[in-house]
């Protein structure tokens, strides 16, 4: 019988994969390249980490693409625990609740997760980027950006390297990728503020956070509620 985390684990992957996977430009396993992108933007839309990407088609660093190249990726690579995640539950889509429905400004206390520069910020087009990218030096603090439960601690997920998620109520996750390492476990009771991870860059071509705070299952701009940066939570 698997245990309750197990299960809640699987339902936490479902619902990333649920917001976060993208269209491709063309069919089959192969992606043909816009204006825009990068290895790093390409791996979340295919799943396929940065470091596969490079290597199925001869990309060495600093990974440079054009536009019109047609890239391979690699369909097959995802983990078996993403595929059965899938498959547990019925997930939610990322337009499933509307901006004008998200929740109010004030509703929960958050704090910023690392301190940095965003250098990737949070869209609502097809494929776009669901959260924050905070860039910083490897092995920075990664902060929880609120009280709750450790649901997913691990790195089954291609193209968000060592990624920890935390529930926080019955309607609040939010998720943490690319860590250098994890310092939490599953089923863990933490904190706000509590130190949970390092930056890295684990399927990520640069040292970044990438966070996301998910309402409904429904992944929202952070931007619109942390607080200023550098400033202590309102509440």
């Amino acid at each position: 019988m698997r245990s309750p985390f197990h299960v809640a684990s699987c339902l936490a992957i479902a619902l990333l994969l649920a917001g976060c996977s993208g269209s491709k430009s063309s069919g089959g396993d192969v992606y043909t390249v816009k204006r825009g992108d990068t290895l790093y933007k390409i791996s979340r839309q295919t799943g396929t980490s940065v470091s596969e990407l490079a290597r199925l088609n001869g990309i060495s660093p600093p990974y440079t693409i054009e536009v019109g190249q047609r890239l391979k990726y690699n369909t097959t690579s995802k983990s078996s625990s993403s595929k059965s995640a899938s498959r547990t539950a019925k997930v939610v889509p990322s337009s499933a609740v509307p901006q004008s429905s998200w929740p109010p400004v004030g509703q929960r206390c958050w704090r910023w997760p690392a301190a940095g520069k965003v250098v990737m910020g949070y869209t609502t087009s097809e494929g776009g980027n669901k959260g924050i990218d905070i860039a910083g030096p490897r092995g920075q603090a990664v902060y929880a950006a609120g009280a709750g439960k450790v649901v997913y601690a691990g790195n089954q997920l291609r193209g968000y390297g060592n990624l920890i998620m935390i529930k926080h109520s019955e309607e609040y996750i939010t998720a943490y990728a690319h860590n250098d390492t994890i310092l939490v476990n599953n089923g863990e009771s933490v904190k706000i503020g509590q130190k949970i991870a390092t930056m890295g860059s684990t399927d990520s071509d640069s040292v970044r956070l990438h966070f996301q705070i998910r309402y409904k299952a429904t992944a929202i701009d952070p931007l619109r509620y942390l607080p200023p940066q550098g400033s202590p939570p309102k509440c």
